[in-house]
């Protein structure tokens, strides 16, 4: 296991070198200059070319890219142009919005989904299974967008049980919840409609293996063979499913924090993107990358776990 963790630990680190070089070069060759950006169209060349060298815009490229990395891997991400504030400080802000809210996001989803799929898998070709495939196909045609502007208007504008955006803090943990309910059940929905699928497949597949003919041979019945076995089996996939989706949740709710006015990481992104912010972009999607890749790592350790074999296959 050691060994294993080892393997996947060196490739992490070969993967973060080059996101990070990636990242940088993506966002040098973006059209548009930030000092020009700050100053507006009128202002004077010599002027522009001051506030240049004061944010080491001025500096090779490669000076640069080293100064950013060094300064990342020692806590430092930065000082933004547009607010003159620390990158760090502003993530810390954003990530109390950000990562509860994927939190919240993924744990609904996989309430809805396990029990869904496990349903479906043991029904297949009923009307419950039928019901159920129906239900998760809805969730995956229909943008979370659409889901999020539809909860707004029932449950915000309608019924009035939710606010229809903004965030008051975590002064009130519950105001705080409160808050994020309806973001992250617009973010779970379509994930817990695809996990859904995933476990009712991979149940499918389980359900035809040898070794759950032999469990049902030795007196089990089909359901106590479902839980004792074939959902644990199942679990390698779904596991693949659940990674991803965190992953997703974490870095690809621009749109969403958009709709409901959420100041997290993902519109603290889209702010940076049109005001010409380099290295606040640059820094957070450095971040959600390195989240993205320890996540995946984990999700690695996770089939260990699930399968030993796995460990001796890589």
């Amino acid at each position: 296991m050691l060994a294993y963790a080892l393997k996947r630990l060196v490739i992490l680190a070969l993967s973060l070198a080059v996101a990070s070089l990636v990242i940088f070069v993506v966002v040098e060759v973006a059209p548009g200059d930030p000092a020009s950006f700050m100053l507006g169209i009128n202002a004077r060349p010599d002027t522009i070319a001051a506030l240049r060298a004061e944010l080491g815009l001025d500096l090779p490229v490669h000076e640069r890219y080293l100064a950013w990395v060094t300064g990342m891997v020692q806590g430092d991400f930065g000082t933004s142009y547009t607010y003159r504030a620390p990158v760090a400080q502003m993530v810390a802000e954003r990530v109390q919005v950000s990562l509860p809210l994927a939190l919240y996001a993924l744990l609904l989803s996989t309430l809805i989904a396990f029990p869904a799929g496990i349903f479906a898998a043991a029904r297949r070709g009923k009307p419950g299974d039928v019901a159920v495939m129906g239900a998760t196909q809805l969730g995956v045609a229909v943008p979370n967008f659409w889901f999020a502007m539809l909860l707004v208007l029932l449950f915000a504008l309608k019924l009035r049980w939710f606010s229809a955006g903004g965030f008051p803090g975590w002064d009130d943990p519950l105001q705080g919840l409160k808050a994020l309910t309806l973001p992250a059940v617009a973010l779970a929905l379509p994930q817990a409609a695809i996990l859904a699928r995933v476990m009712r497949s991979a149940l499918i597949d389980i359900l035809h293996e040898d070794f759950i003919r032999t469990a049902r041979a030795k007196g089990l019945s089909r359901r106590q063979a479902l839980w004792r076995h074939g959902v644990r089996n199942a679990l390698i996939p779904v596991l693949t499913i659940i990674g991803l989706q965190f992953s997703f949740l974490l870095a690809g709710a621009i749109i969403i924090e958009q709709v409901f006015f959420l100041p997290g990481l993902g519109r603290l992104i889209f702010q940076a993107i049109t005001q010409r912010d380099l290295i606040v972009v640059e820094s957070v999607v450095m971040l959600l990358v390195f989240a993205v890749i320890v996540v995946t790592f984990l999700t690695d350790l996770a089939y260990a776990a699930v399968d030993p074999r796995l460990r001796g296959r890589r």
